[in-house]
């Protein structure tokens, strides 16, 4: 074979790989997308039945409120004990394991992940812990993508490829954002350009969200109402609102991993008594204030409203902050980007009313600081400052808002850093891995063989 034959040859083999990884990625988004779809729909009909339970039992007094403790608590046992029986890497956001995975420091998990997975955060979200979707819906549509891989008899590069595809996949269903999912994936889970990742990622997203949008409708996730361009006296604003959250954002990065150390010190406890007793927590919270509960998507339209008043929002604020962190300390399924969005919202509209008193000729409403305070805490929390701009745009159709997230971004991913703040998924990442197996190495070498 000549020179020329010979590179065409390769060429042809080239084109062709990338061809049926590009077409394994748009199965891997409808499989993605369909999970993340029906995992939601799931959740909001847990959510409505919990609801419905708080409400029943006020008329049994006492025995109705032990009634939602109990349920509560059982729940989210269950949810711990699905994880320690049958897939461990399941417990929490998922996210941490799925960067280790694509940085080949661990093993991925093994396929009844998906189930385990969906059933427990289904379970523990369901029951009111303050605890994220899109955790779940991450970590499962990495395993899919994974999964899709090998039904396609892919190597492991292959297969990493539709990990990172189906994870953002997942990130594009959970909040109907698809942009921010093929963002995400480049930005925060291989944080580098790669060509083959890129593409494989938009199809994968495309096609999750095509698939979602039969089930959802291809509504924004918020409805916020028509905000106006700041002007430039209030644009400075923005970067006072980027540096407080910057700092709220480190206080609540340590204050989470403080919380996950105090529970390991309830390590001679089952693990299924700890969530059960966070359970039983939630469950008399939501006995008192089922609206404080879950994972709050309906708390933060209400903030992005301006619903929430001046008076108790600093209260509201203190207790999602709390209920956060403990309820993630339970190990079980959940994720941390809803928590955040809501505690970011909450804490651009604090900022935005006290704006409003200091400066009553603001022509700005609080609502535009709730919208640009998610961006800027997520920044400061996850420092993925792309990610976040887009991920609020798109669920909030607020594009107006555009420039005053990229300077409220700005500081605060800037604060965090100079305090020496690392990411909370590079913390929690690192904290888990003493846990886990690191045989990855002779695994991916033994695969690609």
């Amino acid at each position: 074979m000549d020179h020329e034959t010979k590179r065409a040859t390769q060429s042809a083999e080239r084109y062709g790989s990338l061809l049926l990884l590009a077409l394994s990625a748009l199965v891997a988004g409808v499989a993605a997308g369909l999970v993340g779809a029906l995992f939601r729909i799931s959740l909001a009909r847990a959510d409505q039945l919990r609801n419905t339970l708080v409400k029943w039992s006020h008329d049994g007094g006492v025995p109705g409120f032990l009634l939602v403790s109990v349920t509560c608590a059982t729940a989210t046992g269950i949810a711990a004990w699905l994880v320690r029986r049958f897939s461990p890497q399941a417990s929490g956001s998922g996210i941490p394991h799925v960067e280790a995975v694509l940085k080949q420091e661990l093993l991925p998990a093994a396929f009844r992940l998906i189930w385990v997975k969906f059933l427990g955060g289904l379970l523990s979200i369901g029951s009111g812990l303050a605890l994220g979707r899109e955790g779940p819906s991450v970590q499962m549509g990495a395993s899919l993508g994974h999964l899709v891989g090998k039904v396609f008899r892919r190597g492991w590069p292959d297969c990493r490829v539709l990990l990172a595809a189906g994870a953002g996949a997942g990130l594009a269903t959970a909040f109907n954002a698809p942009i921010a999912g093929a963002v995400f994936v480049l930005e925060e889970l291989v944080r580098r350009f790669e060509t083959r990742i890129a593409i494989a990622a938009l199809g994968a997203s495309a096609t999750a969200i095509s698939v979602a949008w039969l089930f959802l409708g291809n509504a924004p996730e918020f409805r916020v109402g028509a905000l106006p361009y700041p002007s430039s006296e209030a644009r400075a604003l923005f970067f006072i609102l980027g540096a407080v959250t910057g700092v709220v954002a480190v206080v609540y990065n340590n204050a989470l991993l403080r919380t996950l150390t105090v529970a390991d010190r309830l390590w001679r406890w089952p693990v299924e008594l700890r969530a059960a007793l966070t359970g039983a927590g939630v469950g008399m919270l939501a006995w008192f204030a089922p609206g404080l509960v879950g994972g709050g998507d309906l708390l933060t339209q209400n903030t992005l409203s301006g619903a929430v008043t001046l008076g108790v929002l600093p209260l509201v604020f203190l207790l999602r902050f709390g209920l956060g962190a403990v309820s993630y300390s339970a190990r079980t399924p959940g994720g941390l980007f809803a928590p955040i969005l809501v505690l970011g919202a909450q804490l651009g509209l604090l900022f935005g009313d006290l704006c409003r008193l200091t400066f009553p000729g603001l022509d700005l409403p609080p609502e535009a600081f709730a919208v640009v305070g998610m961006a800027a805490f997520f920044t400061g929390a996850v420092r993925a400052p792309i990610t976040g701009i887009v991920l609020i745009t798109e669920m909030t159709a607020s594009f107006t808002m555009l420039l005053p997230m990229l300077g409220a971004c700005f500081v605060a991913m800037l604060v965090p850093t100079v305090l020496g703040n690392a990411p909370i998924y590079d913390l929690l990442r690192e904290r888990a891995q003493p846990q886990e197996q690191r045989e990855a190495g002779a695994y991916h070498e033994n695969d690609a063989a």
